[in-house]
């Protein structure tokens, strides 16, 4: 079907499921930080607007890491069922990684959650913010790990080959391996751009709307002052990375840039579009700055980059798939870095949260980081293969012996299940964020959020719950009917 095997399959319900689940956790890292940032400028400051922010952000949070679980579960079953060979070849190293993150960073974030949801009134407040950050820590302790494995996949090293498997010689240098810092700060960056933009953006959606209150205010601008200080910082994260791919991934370097040869001692030139053709092996519809290319990835005038023709036809990453991946990422953060500065001068005219221009950007760049964390993890992915540990395994010689009926059936499930599972997920996200924050009178025990005494401390329990007057109404209505 479509000219696709079963091995094609397998690579298509990882790429989905992944897809799915790296979403979850990259807004649960940066919701757990917030939440404490949150907690901690209430306690300094007693300002009520913080405390009501915590409550609402928390419920959100609550839904999305158990999302989070669910999805990642998943992912870790798939490497014994699709990619048995996979496992057997590579499962020393990266079988004790994802066990170092479960005790280290799972524990601790499981140990603390249900103080964090559950325990506004009933333990202490430094307890509390304790364990609001504790969470945080756990669920960067949880990015250090799965892209301490990741990381090892791309530029693996610390090992030797023993009767066809790896086996660990040096864990540091397996764990700090080459690629890793650049990835783990890119990553860690990514996420608290991503959830940025989401409470902006839940923010303009308020705005423009006409709901205008200290909380709502408070949101968008500390998500602004993240997108104007974070933003050109993962800009310059991404030129580090870039450099350290090119050194060590040179291949995928020049599928990015749809770079097929060099011209004699010419520079080579920066590609802003095109159409990169595998089969003709040159990019058609050319649009080319000269020198750009060695000025962005040699930092010099005259350095060639390495290209595509300079590799077998086997060894070659699909050009076509992650020049465009890359330049979505690269185009979605501009525009990051854009919005950050509109709104520091809309900021400085006193008119950030009335410019409707503005609060419709805002609006729509919502899911942009999410956007950008998908098209960086398919470029980042995708540039890899042919290799699943890079220059040590091929892709075709690590999955499972599944038919091709077999791998349809179990993407077409996967797909059902996953779309009305976390369909539903999302959908009731999206209603406790159209319901906003809930505004305290000054008292020390507001309504809504975990842990309150009037009303349920169950997050699922959180949206549109009726009050006592909603329910005489509606069995007035039924009677009358």
């Amino acid at each position: 079907m479509f000219g696709l095997e079963a091995l094609d399959l397998a690579r298509i319900q990882f790429a989905f499921t992944i897809s799915f689940h790296i979403l979850f956790p990259a807004i649960t890292i940066g919701l757990a930080s917030y939440l404490a940032v949150l907690e901690g400028l209430w306690l300094k400051t007693r300002n009520d607007t913080y405390r009501d922010l915590y409550h609402f952000w928390s419920k959100i949070f609550a839904v999305n890491f158990g999302m989070g679980v669910v999805s990642g579960l998943v992912m870790a079953y798939q490497f014994g069922t699709n990619w048995s060979r996979f496992s057997d070849f590579a499962g020393a190293v990266t079988g004790p990684l994802l066990t170092y993150e479960v005790l280290t960073a799972f524990f601790l974030e499981a140990g603390f959650l249900g103080v964090m949801l559950f325990g506004w009134n009933k333990v202490g407040r430094g307890l509390h913010f304790f364990s609001t950050v504790m969470v945080a820590v756990g669920t960067l302790i949880s990015t250090f790990w799965i892209l301490a494995s990741n990381s090892w996949m791309q530029t693996p090293q610390g090992f030797e080959i023993v009767n066809g498997q790896v086996i660990p010689t040096d864990w540091l240098a397996i764990i700090f391996n080459p690629s890793f810092p650049y990835r783990l700060m890119h990553m860690a960056t990514a996420a608290f751009i991503a959830t940025a933009f989401f409470v902006g953006s839940s923010a303009a959606w308020h705005l423009l709307r006409g709901r205008d209150n200290p909380a709502i205010r408070t949101m968008l601008s500390m998500a602004m002052w993240m997108a104007l200080i974070v933003a050109p910082i993962q800009a310059v994260i991404g030129d580090f990375h870039g450099l350290n791919t090119l050194k060590h991934q040179p291949a995928k370097i020049a599928a990015i840039e749809g770079h097929w040869e060099n011209k004699g001692d010419e520079a080579t030139p920066l590609i802003l579009f095109g159409w990169p053709d595998m089969k003709e092996e040159r990019t058609k519809f050319a649009v080319e700055i000269p020198y750009l290319g060695s000025l962005i990835l040699t930092h010099s005038l005259d350095k060639q980059v390495p290209a595509l023709k300079e590799f077998p036809p086997e060894d070659r990453p699909n050009s076509t798939i992650v020049f465009w991946s890359f330049r979505i990422m690269v185009g979605l953060g501009f525009l990051m870095i854009f919005t950050g500065l509109w709104s520091l001068w809309l900021r400085k005219r006193d008119s950030l949260y009335t410019s409707r221009p503005f609060l419709h950007l805002a609006l729509w760049m919502g899911p942009s980081g999410l956007i950008a964390i998908l098209a960086g993890w398919f470029t980042t992915e995708i540039g890899r293969q042919p290799w699943v540990v890079y220059g040590l395994m091929r892709t075709a010689d690590a999955s499972s012996n599944h038919s091709f009926m077999q791998m349809s059936i179990t993407l077409i499930m996967f797909v059902v299940v996953y779309f009305a599972l976390f369909g539903a997920g999302l959908g009731y996200m999206m209603r406790l964020v159209r319901k906003g924050p809930k505004i305290s009178e000054g008292s020390d025990t507001p309504d809504g959020g975990p842990g309150q005494k009037r009303t349920p401390a169950r997050p699922l329990s959180a949206a549109d719950v009726p009050s006592d007057g909603e329910h005489e109404d509606n069995a007035r209505l039924t009677k009358e009917v």
